[in-house]
C-alpha cells in the first residue's frame, strides 16, 4: 500500500494548492505544541503585580513642605540683576579699571547661577 501525501485525503496527490488566507506564523506561543513542562500553568506569563513586590515606591513631597526659603527669591533675582548690570556697564564703559574681560565673565556667572536657581524655586 502506497503512503498518502500530506493534505492529501485519499492517498492522490494534487499539483494545485489553495494557499490560506491569514498569517503564516501563529501569533502567540500558545498555537505552537509544547511540552507540558515548559507550559505555564495559567495564561498569564508575568507574575501578578503586588504593593509586597515594589518596594521602591517613595510618595511624592507635599506641597506644604516644597516651599523656598524666604532669602532664595531676592537673593535669585539680585543675582540675575547684577549680572546683567555688569555686562552692561562693562559695554558702556562705566566699570571701575576700564573695559575687562572678567567683568563680563562675572557678570555671565551671576546670570547662570540666578538662572539655576530660578530652575529649583518654589
Amino acid at each position: 500500500m502506497a503512503k498518502a501525501r500530506a493534505g492529501s485525503d485519499d492517498g492522490t496527490s494534487s499539483k494545485k494548492r489553495t494557499a490560506k488566507k491569514g498569517r503564516a506564523t501563529p501569533t502567540s506561543g500558545r498555537d505552537r505544541p509544547t511540552s507540558g513542562r515548559d507550559r505555564p500553568t495559567s495564561g498569564r506569563t508575568t507574575p501578578p503585580k503586588s504593593r509586597d513586590v515594589n518596594k521602591r515606591y517613595t510618595a511624592p513631597i507635599p506641597k506644604s513642605v516644597r516651599h523656598s526659603p524666604g532669602w532664595y527669591g531676592p537673593l535669585l533675582l539680585v543675582l540675575l540683576v547684577a549680572g546683567l548690570l555688569m555686562i552692561v556697564g562693562n559695554y558702556v564703559g562705566i566699570m571701575p579699571g576700564g573695559t575687562s574681560n572678567w567683568y563680563l565673565i562675572g557678570g555671565l556667572a551671576g546670570i547662570v547661577v540666578g538662572a539655576m536657581m530660578a530652575t529649583r524655586y518654589h
